[in-house]
C-alpha cells in the first residue's frame, strides 16, 4: 500500500491512531541508529534511507536516476513493514537477524526476502532492529550491492 505523502511528516501523520506510537518509534529507532551517509526521504510510497548520488552516483541499476535504497519503513494495511535490503542481500545478516528474534520472541519472524512484518506493536524487537541498523554503513551497502549485481549479470 503506498502512501501518496510527499515528506516523511505528512507520512507519520497519516498512520493510523492505533499505530501511531509504536510506528513512530520504529522510526525514530531506525533514524537514530542508521550510521552517517544515509538519506532520509519518501521513496517507492514508503519512508526511506538511501544512499544519495553524491556517495554513489551509480544509483540503483534498474533505474540509476534513483538513488540506491537501502531500508523502508511503510504502515502496511494488516502490519508495519521495515524493509531492509542488507537482510535480502546477506544470508549471514538475515540468520543472526533470527537468531536474536527468537531470543525476543517464541513467535515465528513474520519475514519475506527483505521486509519484517508486524502485525502487532509488542512484536516489534526495537532493540534488534536498533542493532540491525547499525551493522551496515553505506559503504558497506554499495559493497555488497556491487558484489550480487556483479554475480547476478555472471549467472545471465
Amino acid at each position: 500500500m503506498q502512501s501518496k505523502a510527499k515528506t516523511v511528516q505528512e507520512y507519520l501523520a497519516a498512520v493510523p491512531e492505533e499505530r501511531q506510537e509504536a510506528f513512530t518509534r520504529l522510526y525514530q529507532t531506525i533514524r537514530d541508529n542508521l550510521p552517517a551517509g544515509f538519506q532520509e526521504g519518501i521513496h517507492y510510497g514508503m519512508i526511506g534511507w538511501v544512499v544519495p548520488h553524491a556517495l554513489y552516483p551509480a544509483g540503483y541499476h534498474v533505474n540509476p536516476k534513483q538513488p540506491l535504497l537501502f531500508v523502508a519503513l511503510a504502515s502496511q494495511k494488516n502490519h508495519i513493514a521495515v524493509y531492509h535490503s542488507g537482510l535480502y542481500s546477506d544470508p549471514e545478516l538475515m540468520a543472526w537477524f533470527v537468531r536474536g528474534y527468537a531470543k525476543f520472541s517464541v513467535r515465528k519472524l513474520d519475514a519475506g526476502k527483505s521486509c519484517l512484518r508486524f502485525k502487532k506493536p509488542e512484536q516489534i524487537p526495537i532493540e534488534l532492529i536498533a542493532e540491525l541498523m547499525r551493522k551496515m554503513t553505506p559503504q558497506d551497502w554499495i559493497t555488497l550491492y556491487e558484489s550480487k549485481i556483479k554475480s547476478w549479470r555472471k549467472s545471465k
